[in-house]
């Protein structure tokens, strides 16, 4: 599996603690370096560098379907039929939405940041024909909607995802080109120059095959870009073992439980841009933000509100390991997106999905469309 893979603990944006693990020698388990060889103690780095922003373009890595009773869980078919289209076969049409970034302006002398970056890679190229007629899966991915747009996937030098199931990172990697060499897997990295970010519970989870479906963390979309992960370790948004009330605020605010990825010790890092544990979905579920050229903070939205149509609070997904910690997320993230005015892009939305939060009489939330 490989050894150095930098682990980011977080802290808030004046400072982040960084603790560099290692994989033991045999095993899957991430430990402390000290106990590896020829390594030092984990040391505090303060972030100082230019906070960049961004301009984005969203992708469309490809629509699929997915089962509609699995995709809003306790919720009666009864109800949620009303406003949700389903096929022949009781699915409901979604999209594979991902983001291309690029930083606008100069890095400060000294300081390290990639240019262009991708979050999310969708489910890629490399399901079988029964996957890909289960799933209704669009014959295109990631890698046609960078071309669309002039880019190359060589010229990626970051990617983040929210987690690690094979409809967020199966894109990770790609089906070998002629007189290229898959290895065991038969599948190569899609972004063979960039780090990719995720958190190190999600990889720890994603290895051990840690979820309520069999088939999700797929290993050739892990194994082979196993020496590109740089983990996070964000603050959780509850102390680990707390079952919070269903109303509950979680320890502090949202910048204060995120994780820069920029200014961090043996990474190339993306400036300006934070990811934040929003676990529920999985436990190592995280949001990722940042700042983009028009003055709007933006946060890739993950599977705690794929679409428009689970913004209720028991709209949850029959895919999640723990319901109750979605719905009680859900909550608060949606708390944060109006308090802070966020322009939320959600992951699974077949229309825009840009929107912004408000609140309403009702005691909970309407999403408004906005632009790209």
């Amino acid at each position: 599996m490989g050894a150095g893979r930098e682990v980011m603990e977080a802290g808030c944006r004046a400072g982040v603690w960084i603790q560099e693990l290692a994989f033991k020698e045999g095993t899957r388990h991430a430990v402390p370096r000290h106990q590896a060889a020829s390594a030092e103690a984990g040391s505090r780095v303060f972030y100082t560098g230019v906070m960049s922003v961004y301009s984005w373009r969203l992708l469309r890595g490809g629509e699929f379907r997915l089962d509609g009773g699995s995709m809003f869980g306790v919720v009666p078919r009864v109800v949620w039929c009303k406003s949700v289209p389903t096929d022949d076969r009781g699915r409901i049409t979604v999209q594979h939405n991902c983001l291309l970034l690029e930083r606008s302006g100069s890095l400060a002398p000294g300081q390290s940041g990639a240019k262009l970056a991708v979050i999310e890679a969708g489910s890629g190229d490399k399901l079988d024909a029964k996957s890909r007629d289960i799933f209704a899966l669009e014959q295109r991915s990631i890698i046609d909607a960078l071309h669309e747009v002039n880019c190359r996937c060589e010229d990626i030098e970051a990617v983040a995802v929210t987690h690690l199931h094979f409809d967020h990172a199966g894109g990770l990697t790609r089906v070998p080109r002629p007189g290229e060499g898959g290895g065991a897997h038969n599948a190569v990295s899609t972004f063979p120059n960039a780090e990719i970010y995720a958190q190190l519970r999600e990889w720890n989870d994603a290895i051990h095959n840690r979820s309520v479906m069999t088939r999700t963390y797929f290993k050739d979309h892990l194994e082979p870009v196993a020496d590109q992960m740089k983990l996070i370790d964000s603050p959780r948004p509850f102390p680990t073992g707390l079952t919070p009330d269903r109303e509950a605020d979680p320890l502090g605010t949202v910048s204060q439980r995120e994780t820069m990825l920029g200014g961090l010790k043996g990474v190339r890092g993306l400036p300006g841009v934070s990811v934040f544990n929003v676990p529920g979905h999985t436990w190592g579920q995280q949001a990722i933000k940042f700042n983009d050229t028009k003055g709007r903070t933006v946060v890739f939205t993950p599977d705690v509100l794929p679409t428009a149509w689970h913004l209720g609070a028991a709209y949850s997904l029959a895919y999640d390991v723990e319901p109750y910690t979605s719905m009680v997320s859900k909550r608060w993230f949606l708390n944060a997106a109006a308090d802070e005015n966020w322009l939320l892009v959600l992951d699974h939305e077949p229309g825009n999905p840009c929107r912004r939060v408000k609140r309403n009489d009702k005691g909970w939330f309407d999403l408004v469309e906005d632009a790209v």
